[in-house]
């Protein structure tokens, strides 16, 4: 290898509308979202080493073992590579965990350009999403690193051009939901995919606002009623629209400023973060 470190911030992403249809044969489920990266970032810097993959996280309760995705992408790409040489990842947490906010696929995708510019290998474009597109099905999206309209289970991604900025207030509550029970709770049914949907265009906030919808949102409420005083909370705070971002738990208001946005974060906080054990974090469409 030539550089022997390489860092990159790894954003997190709003899904501003979510629709899941059928389960496909391969287990999973065809989507169709309009997702978009936001200034809320990881750190991920990954380093030569003499041999095999070493992940190390500041958060508590993070795999470092296989089931990282970081720890995926490296053996992935590795394998790829044809290298015997080995590889540190270390991860700076600032996205939460089990929020519907994409950290860990972010992650894996910053690892990937990691090891790209580490090694100096290109991975075909084609291979590279596959490659992608195995660790999770968000991956594909951060490495577009761009807004983008996705279907499929996630790999096909298609970028919007996106000259509508927005702001966001991030609520992440005191419980992180499962994906996997997530899917489980919408109760679809094996079916065929649905044909690929017109790409929608965004010229003013009111159309970023008015695309927003999760299918998650009914999912979860009989268990978790808290997602909707949490949209109901953000929307008197002067959110435009508001709603689940991915399967949960974290719930985003779209603003138009800054200004709007700082104030409707102070009215959310009142003691600290708002008590209860929730987070909430200001960020903005990059």
């Amino acid at each position: 290898m030539g550089t022997s470190a390489v860092s990159f911030l790894a954003p997190a992403k709003l899904n501003l509308s979510l629709q899941v249809f059928g389960k496909r044969p391969d287990g999973y489920h065809s989507i169709r979202s309009v997702m978009v990266p936001v200034s809320l970032y990881d750190e991920v810097t990954v380093e030569e080493a003499p041999a095999g993959i070493a992940v190390e996280c500041d958060a508590p309760g993070v795999p470092t073992d296989e089931m990282n995705s970081c720890h995926r992408a490296a053996a992935l790409f590795l394998a790829w590579a044809g290298t015997p040489a080995g590889v540190r990842i270390r991860i700076c947490k600032s996205i939460p965990a089990e929020s519907g906010l994409g950290g860990g696929s972010s992650d894996a995708a910053a690892t990937l350009k990691g090891l790209i510019a580490l090694t100096g290998l290109q991975p075909p474009r084609e291979e590279l999403y596959a490659m992608a597109a195995r660790i999770g099905a968000d991956v594909p999206f951060f490495l577009s690193g761009g807004a983008a309209l996705v279907e499929g289970f996630g790999e096909r991604v298609i970028p919007l051009p996106w000259g509508v900025p927005f702001h966001a207030a991030i609520v992440r509550p005191a419980f992180g939901l499962s994906t996997r029970e997530g899917y489980a709770r919408l109760g679809r049914e094996p079916g065929d995919a649905p044909p690929f949907g017109a790409v929608p265009s965004f010229r003013t906030f009111s159309d970023v606002a008015a695309v927003v919808r999760n299918d998650f949102e009914a999912a979860w409420e009989p268990a978790h009623p808290e997602i909707a005083v949490l949209r109901r909370e953000l929307i008197s705070a002067g959110a435009a629209a508001a709603g689940l971002s991915g399967s949960g738990s974290a719930v985003f208001g779209l603003f138009a400023s800054e200004g709007a946005v700082r104030e409707a974060r102070r009215k959310l906080s009142g003691d600290g973060d708002g008590g209860e054990g929730r987070r909430i974090f200001v960020a903005r469409s990059i």
